[in-house]
């Protein structure tokens, strides 16, 4: 069954915050490689697909560990020198996947992503102003869209306000890492945490869990969720879902 909104009147997309997590709230490590996270997986694209989204959001180290595989061509410095606005290469794509890339450090290698069962989703790059221009060259030359959120940090709100009125996306999936997570909730714009909680647990100290701070971000006072609903899934996983108190 899937999943209804009342969320039209938005200058934004309505977001959900999607993660499959070990019981202590690690998003990666060795407990990953175990069939039971396997089967937790397959759960998690189920549960996603219930969602209807029109695009998912990962984080440039998130993209880089499942897509572009650390390749890193050198860009070149006497390409065309592009206005600094933003760039819609496909306005009508079924799907969107959207890399928060500040810097400019992903080198794709082609516009779209092939991921499990899918759409075919066209790349959105979301850049800041220190990005170089032979980057948006970069882009262009696989016509790659872009967007400009921030100067020299991500402008979370900005950068999803947007992918709404540039691309027309109204169903947002934050897929990670912890601090791209982190910092959409440190903006207020996580509407739904959706969990799939996996039976299975490590103990490593040096890896990500679902929310992380920056070093370089100011504190702030924890955020407190709202229980929504609780429900077993196959292989002893738990679909959990909140919505954050406001």
């Amino acid at each position: 069954m899937s999943t209804q909104y009342d969320f039209k009147s938005a200058n934004r997309p309505y977001i959900v915050c999607h993660m499959m997590t070990s019981l202590n709230g690690k998003i990666t490590g060795p407990f990953m490689k175990l069939p039971e996270t396997r089967l937790a997986d397959q759960e998690y694209e189920r549960t996603n697909a219930t969602y209807q989204p029109h695009a998912w959001l990962c984080g440039r180290v998130t993209m880089e560990e499942n897509f572009t595989k650390g390749h890193q061509p050198e860009l070149d410095e006497n390409a065309p020198v592009y206005p600094r606005t933003d760039y819609v290469a496909k306005p009508n794509a079924k799907m969107y996947i959207v890399s928060v890339d500040p810097s400019g450090k992903l080198r794709w290698t082609q516009n779209y992503v092939d991921y499990m069962k899918r759409p075919r989703a066209h790349i959105i790059e979301v850049l800041t102003s220190k990005v170089p221009d032979a980057y948006i060259a970069y882009l262009r030359k696989y016509e790659i869209s872009y967007i400009f959120a921030g100067d020299d940090r991500l402008n979370c709100t900005l950068a999803v306000e947007k992918l709404k009125s540039l691309f027309g996306i109204e169903v947002l999936m934050l897929s990670g890492g912890g601090f791209i997570n982190w910092a959409f909730l440190q903006e207020e714009l996580i509407d739904e945490l959706s969990i799939v909680m996996a039976p299975v647990t490590d103990g490593e100290t040096n890896t990500v869990t679902l929310f992380e701070k920056a070093n370089y971000l100011p504190p702030k006072a924890p955020v407190t969720f709202s229980l929504k609903s609780v429900e077993p899934v196959c292989g002893d996983s738990i679909w959990l879902r909140y919505t954050a108190k406001k």
